[in-house]
C-alpha cells in the first residue's frame, strides 16, 4: 500500500565560507539588496524559540531579542552604512530573501512533482561563515515516494556534478526560476562574491545541500495496529534521504553506527546523520501535525544549524592552521570558539539536549574538535623548536665571534710582549 502524508516540509541548507576581513562589506551588500531584509526577533512573536534556549545562546544566535522599543526604531532608521557596523559586531546576523507571492515549482518527471519555494533566508556568522537555506513544500501531491525522489534530487541541484548523474534528468520550473540553474545561479550571487580561498579550493562545506526534513504519515499507516516495521524500509529511505526504488538491503551494522535515531514518543522518530536531520510521525496525534512540526523548524532547526556552525567552523580552522604564520591569531580564535560556544548545554528541554548531543555524535564534532587540539599542540611544538633552534644557533654564531676576537687579541698581546 502506498505511503501517504498528512503534512511535510523539507529545509535546503548550504553552508558557505567568505572572507572575515570583508565581511561587513558582504552584510552592507545583503542590507542594501532590495529583496533582502534584516531579520528581528522578538520575545512575544518568537516566544517558543526564547524559552527554549539558554541566555548565552540566544545572546550569540538571536542578538535581536533584546533590540526594542526605542532602540529598535533608532535601528530601523539608520542608514543601511551604519547598519552595517552594528551588525558587524553581533555573532550572528539574520536576512530574509523575498520572494513573489505563491511561487510554486515543478518537479517534471512521467508523473510530476510540484512544489512551493516557502522561504529563502540568510544566516551569517561573523567569523565569515554563512548558510543560504531554503524551504520548500510538495503540493498536489501526498505519496511518501514523491517526498523520497524530491529531496534526493533537489538536494543535488547545488552540485556541478548534477548532469552526470542518472535521477538528475529530473527539470525544475518555476514561476521564479525557469530551471535548476536559475536556482544555482541565485545561490552564487547571493554566496560567491566574498568567498575565501579555503571555500573556494579546499570543499571546506558540501556542495550537496544538507537536508532538514519533516513528515507526519497518515494515522492507518503506523498506530496500534499497524505497526512500524511494516513502514521500516521506508522510512530509512527517507532518514538517509535516498529515493524511492533504491534496492540495496541496509546494513543493519552500517546504519547503527551512521544513522542516529531519537525516540522520546511513541509515533515519533527523529533521524540525524552526517548530513541530514529528518523527523517522521504518525497522525495518530494531533500534536504530531499542529505543534511538533512548528518546533522542529524552530527549535530544532537553529539547533541544528548551530551544530553545522561549529562543525563548518572547525573545518576551515584545521585547513587554516597550515599557515604556521597565522598561528597565533588562529589560537585565540579557537580559544574565542570554546569558551564562546563549544560544549555547552544549550537548552534544559530533554528532548532538545538530547536532539543536539546525537548531533555532536553524527557530526563527529568531538573527534574534529580534539583533532585541532593535537594539530595545534604539534605546530605549538614545532614553532618553539625552530625558535630554540635559532635561538641556539646565534649563540653559537656569538661564541664563535667572540673566540675568533679573543684569539686575535691573544696573538696581538704576544707580539707586543715578544
Amino acid at each position: 500500500m502506498e505511503l501517504k502524508t498528512k503534512f511535510q516540509y523539507t529545509y535546503f541548507i548550504h553552508p558557505y565560507v567568505i572572507d572575515e576581513a570583508k565581511y561587513e562589506k558582504y552584510i552592507l551588500k545583503l542590507l542594501k539588496n532590495p529583496k533582502c531584509s534584516y531579520k528581528i526577533f522578538e520575545k512575544e512573536k518568537d516566544y517558543d524559540i526564547y524559552n527554549f534556549f539558554l541566555p548565552h545562546v540566544r545572546k550569540f544566535m538571536f542578538p535581536t531579542f533584546e533590540l526594542r522599543d526605542e532602540r529598535l526604531k533608532r535601528f530601523n532608521e539608520m542608514k543601511p552604512e551604519k547598519q552595517c557596523k552594528i551588525l558587524a559586531l553581533n555573532d550572528v546576523s539574520h536576512f530574509t530573501y523575498e520572494l513573489e507571492e505563491d511561487i510554486s515549482g515543478k518537479v517534471e518527471t512521467e508523473e510530476g512533482i510540484n512544489f512551493k519555494v516557502e522561504g529563502i533566508d540568510i544566516i551569517t556568522f561573523n567569523t565569515g561563515i554563512c548558510f543560504f537555506t531554503m524551504k520548500t513544500h510538495l503540493e498536489n501531491t501526498n505519496n511518501f515516494s514523491d517526498l523520497l525522489d524530491f529531496n534526493y534530487s533537489f538536494k543535488s541541484i547545488n552540485s556541478e556534478f548534477r548532469t552526470l548523474k542518472n535521477y538528475e534528468k529530473i527539470k525544475l520550473t518555476t514561476d521564479a526560476f525557469d530551471n535548476i540553474e536559475d536556482i544555482s545561479e541565485l545561490i552564487k550571487e547571493i554566496t560567491s562574491e566574498y568567498k575565501t580561498k579555503y571555500d573556494k579550493d579546499n570543499d571546506i562545506a558540501n556542495q550537496d545541500f544538507y537536508t532538514f526534513s519533516y513528515v507526519c504519515l497518515e494515522s492507518n499507516h503506523w498506530n496500534e495496529k499497524a505497526s512500524f516495521d511494516d513502514i521500516e524500509n521506508e522510512f530509512l529511505k527517507f532518514a538517509n534521504v535516498l529515493p524511492k526504488d533504491y534496492k540495496s538491503d541496509f546494513n543493519k551494522e552500517n546504519l547503527n553506527h551512521n544513522l542516529h535515531i531519537i525516540e522520546k514518543l511513541k509515533y515519533v522518530k527523529t533521524t540525524v546523520t552526517n548530513t541530514s536531520s529528518n523527523m517522521i510521525c504518525s497522525g495518530m496525534d494531533t500534536y504530531n501535525y499542529s505543534k511538533l512540526p512548528y518546533d522542529y523548524e524552530n527549535q530544532f532547526f537553529y539547533t541544528y544549524l548551530l551544530q553545522l556552525y561549529k562543525v563548518t567552523f572547525l573545518r576551515r580552522l584545521s585547513i587554516e592552521f597550515k599557515e604556521y604564520s597565522r598561528i597565533i591569531k588562529l589560537r585565540e580564535k579557537f580559544i574565542k570558539f570554546t569558551r564562546q560556544i563549544w560544549n555547552k548545554e544549550i537548552t534544559l528541554d530533554d528532548t532538545g539536549s538530547l536532539y543536539y548531543k546525537t548531533l555532536n555524535k553524527a557530526l563527529d564534532l568531538t573527534d574534529v574538535y580534539e583533532e585541532i587540539q593535537n594539530k595545534y599542540e604539534v605546530i605549538y611544538k614545532d614553532l618553539n623548536i625552530e625558535k630554540n633552534n635559532n635561538y641556539y644557533g646565534i649563540i653559537v654564531i656569538l661564541l664563535i665571534y667572540s673566540m675568533i676576537f679573543n684569539t686575535i687579541n691573544i696573538l696581538f698581546l704576544m707580539y707586543l710582549l715578544g
